[in-house]
C-alpha cells in the first residue's frame, strides 16, 4: 500500500498561466539576456538557481555566482508578486478533491518544488493550503542539500512523515525532472501529468512512468 504521495506544485497541482516560463524570460530579458524557449522548457522543475545557471551558459554568458544570485532574487520577487495577485493562480481542477480522497484513504499528501521557500509561502497562503488541514508537509529545494533530479526532497519528506520504504511512495509531477526525482528515490509509482510542462513523448522516454492527463487521474492508480 502507498503511504505517501509527493506532488509537484506549478503545472501539477497549481495552475498559474505558465508564469514560470514567463518569469524566466522576463528576468533574463531585463538584463539583456535572450534565451531559447526550448532551453527554458528543459530546465523546468529544477531548483531555480540551477536553472538560471544553465540558461546563462546557453546564452554564452560567463557563469558568476553573483549574477546568478541577483537574477534569482529578481525572479523570486517577480514570482511572489504574481502569485500574490494574479487571477490566473488557482488549483488545477480537482486538486483539493484528490488530496482529500488520498488522505481519507490513510495516505499522506506532500508537496515539493523547484522554488525556494519565499515563493512557496506566498503561493500556499494564496491557495489556503495549510498543514495539517489540507496537506501533510511541504519541502522546497532550498531546504535540502540537492534539488531535483536528486531524491533529497522525497527522502526528506519520508523522514519527516515517518515513511521507511520508498516502495510505499508515489511521485507526481509535470516535468521529466520530476520523473527522474521519483525514479532516483525508488518510488513505487512515478506519475507524469500532462496538465503542465510535460509532453507525452518526453514522459514516454522516462522508464517506469505512468502518464495521465491530470491529477484527477492519480487516485485510480494509487488506490487500485
Amino acid at each position: 500500500m502507498i503511504e505517501l504521495v509527493v506532488f509537484d506544485m506549478a503545472g501539477t497541482t497549481v495552475h498559474d498561466g505558465d508564469a514560470v516560463r514567463s518569469a524566466f524570460h522576463a528576468t533574463l530579458g531585463a538584463s539583456g539576456i535572450e534565451v531559447d524557449a526550448a532551453i527554458v522548457d528543459s530546465v523546468m522543475g529544477l531548483p531555480k538557481p540551477d536553472a538560471l545557471r544553465i540558461l546563462l551558459a546557453s546564452a554564452g554568458r560567463a557563469i558568476r555566482q553573483e549574477e546568478i544570485d541577483e537574477l534569482h532574487t529578481a525572479f523570486t520577487a517577480r514570482m511572489c508578486e504574481y502569485y500574490a495577485s494574479s487571477p490566473e493562480v488557482r488549483e488545477i481542477p480537482g486538486a483539493l478533491a484528490v488530496f482529500s480522497t488520498l488522505r481519507k484513504a490513510g495516505i499522506k499528501v506532500a508537496l515539493n518544488t523547484g522554488f525556494f521557500r519565499p515563493i512557496v509561502d506566498v503561493l500556499l497562503a494564496r491557495l489556503g493550503w495549510r498543514s495539517p488541514e489540507v496537506i501533510d508537509a511541504v519541502v522546497t529545494s532550498d531546504e535540502v542539500p540537492r534539488g531535483r533530479p536528486h531524491p533529497d526532497m522525497i527522502l526528506h519528506l519520508m523522514e519527516r512523515l515517518g515513511i521507511q520504504d520508498a516502495g510505499r511512495v508515489a511521485k507526481v509531477g509535470d516535468t521529466t525532472v520530476d520523473m527522474e526525482e521519483g525514479i532516483s528515490a525508488g518510488c513505487k509509482f512515478v506519475i507524469g501529468v500532462l496538465s503542465g510542462t510535460g509532453a507525452l513523448e518526453q514522459f514516454r522516454a522516462c522508464p517506469h512512468t505512468h502518464i495521465v492527463p491530470s491529477i484527477v487521474d492519480v487516485p485510480a492508480i494509487i488506490l487500485s
